[in-house]
């Protein structure tokens, strides 16, 4: 009688003299273009009181989004985040004496047209108490690019299984299981594509003249996709 315990484990697909098994890993690694990019926008305000600060930051707040929002199309999408109004208190005397307020709202901008890109970077930089960061470049979570590259490691796990089995003077003969790293234990991670940070400008005061747009290279990005394959093949010649 078999224990409950070894009833729990699963099976493992072990070969057979007349029936070999191969285990391999196929791997892809993909340089592409990115897709997307994505900028975030910091919207500062300063006033002697509450409600000055705060009418600053909604004004401030209205032309950044309508800058942006003017772009059209090459704008995909534009969220706002956290949104601050905090009070700085006197360094020097009793109780708790405000001295200014200080709001903050961020806003998010994601794009598909690099060449608006530069641009409306530019022109969100030269506004003021406006800091702008990025961009961080980045692939769509469908895009292409993900199944191109797990096609291509699938492709490299069979190749890899048929050279050994070759050099054994046997072929192959069906495939037993194919798998994603990790899946057979848990979920596995997927992080998100490297995007570079290229710059940030901090807070200024818009200028007279208006800035040249600034040229930004798109940074590559690295595709990586990994399967688990197991096969059986035809008895070897030894």
């Amino acid at each position: 009688m078999t224990a409950p315990s070894e009833e729990l484990q699963p099976a493992v697909p072990y070969g057979t003299p007349d029936a070999p098994r191969i285990a391999v890993r196929g791997e892809a690694h993909l340089e592409v273009d990115p897709e997307i990019a994505r900028i975030g926008v910091t919207v500062a305000s300063r006033g002697k009181d509450r409600r000055a600060a705060l009418d600053d930051l909604t004004r401030r707040n209205a032309a950044v989004l309508d800058l942006i929002k003017s772009y059209g199309d090459a704008v995909e999408r534009v969220e706002t985040g956290a949104l601050s109004i905090s009070p700085e208190l006197k360094d020097k005397g009793r109780g708790e004496r405000v001295h200014a307020y200080h709001g903050r709202v961020h806003i998010t901008a994601v794009l598909a047209d690099f060449t608006a890109l530069g641009e409306l970077t530019t022109r969100l930089a030269d506004l003021d108490l406006t800091r702008v960061d990025g961009p961080w470049w980045a692939l769509r979570p469908d895009s292409p690019a993900h199944r191109e590259a797990r096609q291509q490691a699938v492709r490299e796990a069979v190749q890899r299984a048929r050279e050994y089995a070759e050099a054994l003077g046997a072929s192959l003969a069906a495939l037993v299981e194919l798998a994603d790293i990790g899946a057979e234990n848990a979920p596995p991670s997927y992080p998100q594509a490297p995007g570079g940070r290229m710059r940030s400008m901090a807070y200024g005061a818009a200028e007279d003249a208006a800035a040249a747009p600034l040229d930004l290279e798109p940074q590559r990005q690295h595709v990586h996709a990994q399967v688990n394959a197991r096969f059986t093949m035809t008895p070897p010649r030894l």
